[in-house]
């Protein structure tokens, strides 16, 4: 009776959920970080040939403005932003060879020559499909399990299908991978507060650390549902690490979305900025945490260190520069940043701290984030929220809004919290009524706070959200003593519930021995 609940719950589960149990059976012996590449690799070879069947349908059909076309040239799959899939690459030729031995060869011949046959796909698909450790049976299931995502009716939306649930591959393999899975991936939560409290529906979106593409997938999602044009924004992206560069260019085709200025190079946008004349409407980023390996010594005089030079020991106002660099005279940014950045005062970051308020004017919002967000640390975190247009009559241009959301989110595991739909809403809510003065705004203790300039330089231009919003209304009566001796009493209780256990279990081995 269990077995068939759980049979029945399984079904009921999400298409994406059922898929991610499935293929995670499959892994066997292989760690995360090196699978993550077989299973997003084949997904996007499912999705650039299905892409490529509905147009070869299309053409051999040769009705309308298709009449007398070839199927086969190239030249009409290029006019339609569609890649073109060589015979040999094709999932219905790859399915038929799903079973033979030597599966994994195919399956890099194919990534071979759908890299030759499209310039822009050069460097990007995985070849790894032929390594010993890869299991030939296992690897025919997968193509079965992928090729089942979309099917009947679903296939003429096989694209958004496909690419949602690579989005959520992405997000279960950085979970699987833990520390080194958050270098890659930005929790979805935190780049949907990013998105929906910045609103990119028109312009030049930049980020100079864009991992595998997400802060851009959901900045085209947010214009698309709220009924935007996709073709007004477009995106500027730069990765220094070729691996996760080429999730990126997958995770962006099979959304649709024109990469083509997502640039790789081994340097990094510090030393090697691949937009150096991009003036970006909206910049969303989340940089390194406290890099300390970021080449500061050789850029001691540059131009981009307008208030002032960051400390070659930490990369954290380094980045916030480069982003101020980078936008338009009415642009706006909103990034993630060790909490740290918030008050340190080490080697000049204070003083430039302190000029970004006074001279720049160009910190609209602060939010403090809640402990667990992040995969690859347990570095407290916090987001920056910069408006070059303060000064063009914003409603509270004398004004820094604080937000502290430290007590929201849920854990998703004992290691993971996220942000729930309604979290993301109440804090974009209270910065869209203060910013815009359209809504109504009051100031909640233990939650928001409008400070003044001067109550920002009075506090020595420190940005911790706590220091300005104060307690909850319910928690200033709060009375230490009682729980002290509450908690006191609990932990006693603990300790002595542990001692008779161990007591217990002495006592059992005695008489086991004797």
């Amino acid at each position: 009776m269990a077995k068939s609940k759980k049979a029945n719950d399984d079904k009921n589960e999400p298409l994406e959920k059922q898929l991610w149990k499935a293929a995670d059976k499959l892994r066997k012996n292989i760690d995360a970080a090196e699978y993550k590449h077989v299973v997003l690799g084949l997904m996007f070879l499912k999705y650039i040939s299905d892409s490529f069947e509905e147009m070869f349908a299309r053409l051999q059909a040769g009705e309308g403005n298709y009449a007398g076309a070839d199927p086969e040239d190239k030249d009409e799959y290029k006019a339609e932003n569609v890649f073109f899939v060589p015979t040999e690459a094709r999932w219905s030729f790859l399915v038929s060879k799903a079973k033979h031995p030597d599966i994994g060869t195919y399956i890099d011949a194919a990534m071979d020559a759908i890299e030759k046959e499209n310039t822009s796909l050069k460097g990007v698909l995985p070849k790894v499909y032929s390594r010993q450790n890869l299991d030939p049976v296992n690897l025919g299931g997968l193509i079965d399990l992928i090729g089942n995502i979309a099917f009947g009716d679903a296939k003429a939306r096989s694209a958004d299908v496909l690419g949602h649930v690579f989005e959520y591959f992405l997000g279960e393999f950085a979970l699987a991978e833990g520390k080194q899975g958050g270098q890659f991936y930005t929790p979805r939560s935190i780049v949907e507060l990013l998105v929906v409290m910045l609103e990119p529906y028109k312009g030049r979106v930049l980020d100079p650390c864009c991992g595998s593409g997400g802060m851009f997938v959901q900045s085209e999602k947010f214009v698309s549902e709220h009924q935007g044009r996709i073709n007004d924004i477009s995106i500027y992206g730069q990765e220094s690490n070729q691996t996760t560069w080429r999730l990126a260019k997958m995770n962006l085709a099979i959304r649709g979305i024109d990469s083509s200025q997502v640039k790789w190079n081994t340097e990094g946008s510090f030393l090697n900025d691949a937009h150096k004349d991009v003036k970006a409407d909206f910049i969303i980023a989340n940089p390194p945490f406290n890099d300390s390996d970021w080449s500061g010594e050789l850029l001691s005089g540059d131009g981009r260190w307008k208030y002032g030079t960051p400390p070659n020991g930490n990369a954290n106002y380094a980045w916030l520069q480069h982003f101020i660099h980078h936008l338009s005279p009415t642009g706006k940014a909103g990034v993630v940043l060790a909490k740290g950045a918030l008050t340190t005062k080490t080697s000049g970051e204070g003083d430039i701290r302190r000029k970004l308020i006074e001279e720049g004017n160009l910190i609209d919002c602060i939010v403090n984030l809640p402990a667990k967000l992040f995969l690859n640390t347990q570095i407290p975190a916090a987001l920056w929220f910069i408006n070059r247009a303060r000064n063009n009559g914003h409603p509270r241009k004398n004004e820094i809004l604080f937000i502290d959301a430290r007590n929201l989110g849920h854990l998703i595991n004992r290691r993971t919290r996220e942000l729930s739909v309604e979290d993301i809403q109440q804090i974009a809510r209270t910065y869209h009524a203060w910013r815009t003065g359209e809504g109504q705004y009051e100031d909640v203790k233990g939650f928001c706070a409008s400070a003044p300039l001067s109550k920002v330089a009075e506090l020595d231009f420190v940005l911790t959200p706590g220091r300005y919003v104060g307690l909850p209304e319910e928690e200033e009566d709060f009375n230490f003593a009682e729980r002290f001796i509450a908690l006191k009493a609990e932990l006693e209780s603990q300790l002595k519930e542990e001692t008779d256990l161990n007591r217990l279990i002495v006592k059992s081995l005695a008489k086991i021995s004797a």
